[in-house]
């Protein structure tokens, strides 16, 4: 009886706690949601600052508007550009120069037989704009793909992550072979107006699985010697890197605990990450604020 009677109190002491919904209980303490993305935004596949830090833009991918939309850093709609003169085939990331300036990866590659790749400089100075032009396109293609698509034990030229660095775009790929192991390339192409060649500069390796390991998107700090790459489940920091050469850098793995469709960062201050993911019937649609150790 007296078994029975502790029993009945430690259940009705576990109800009485209130305890965390299943998807709050999967959010680390240091993972926190900033705000909801609005509806526009289901698949949002990269964000950035404008220079005065008061705006993140937002871009889709595939299948989705040629649109960039503005954000206030509570999460309203504030701007919804139209980009006159370009087409999304596969926007999959965003970044911002030193100068402020905004540059669109049209490089979304799943099968690893594009051409066309491209990156996109906008005329995009602040949120009262309702158009936006290209005013550079830089194209490229990459050093040592020769097949389009290559065998599928190769499909490593795919990419999802960029960032501009000193008169130059450094692009991570997504590995979407056969067989995946994490590797991940890195190429080098000039911020000018052209066709290039994209520089390999580093054949790296991450551990684990897909959604520990497959990279969705990059971000850079100010002072230039620290890239944050995303992963569903995981950042990865970069460190130890020059201008021309990766194939030294140091990377620390992080932990979100939290596993979504992670697929856009950028760093808010050189301490704080803000992190989207797309929005997947009950789970995602946010952007999260990550605090660096």
């Amino acid at each position: 009886m007296k078994m029975n009677i502790f029993c009945a109190v430690a259940s009705l002491l576990l109800v009485g706690c209130n305890p965390k919904t299943q998807s709050e209980q999967s959010v680390d303490d240091t993972l926190k949601v900033e705000f909801s993305l609005p509806k526009k935004l289901k698949e949002v596949s990269g964000i950035a600052l404008s220079k005065d830090k008061k705006t993140i833009w937002a871009i889709e991918d595939q299948g989705n508007k040629n649109v960039v939309y503005g954000l206030d850093l509570q999460g309203n709609q504030i701007a919804d550009v139209l980009v006159d003169n370009a087409e999304n085939n596969d926007w999959e990331d965003i970044t911002e120069d030193s100068q402020g300036n905004i540059y669109i990866g049209d490089f979304g590659n799943n099968d690893n037989n594009r051409q066309n790749l491209a990156i996109l400089k906008l005329d995009l100075k602040d949120a009262s704009q309702k158009n936006t032009s290209v005013t550079q396109t830089t194209k490229f293609h990459y050093e040592g793909q020769t097949e389009f698509p290559p065998k599928k034990s190769n499909w490593l030229y795919d990419c999802e992550a960029f960032v501009e660095m000193d008169g130059n775009f450094y692009l991570f790929t997504k590995n979407r072979s056969k067989g995946f192991d994490g590797t991940f390339l890195v190429f080098q192409v000039p911020n000018k107006e052209g066709d290039f060649e994209a520089k390999l500069i580093g054949k790296l390796k991450l551990p684990g699985g897909y959604s520990d390991a497959a990279i969705t998107s990059a971000t850079i700090n100010s002072t230039k010697d620290k890239i944050i790459l995303l992963n569903h489940k995981n950042i990865q920091v970069l460190t130890g890197f020059t201008a021309d050469d990766f194939s030294k850098t140091k990377i620390q793995k992080i932990s979100l605990n939290h596993n979504t469709q992670k697929e856009a960062i950028v760093f808010l201050d050189d301490k704080t990450l803000l992190i989207a993911d797309e929005k997947d019937k009950k789970t995602g649609g946010n952007v999260y604020r990550f605090p660096l150790k």
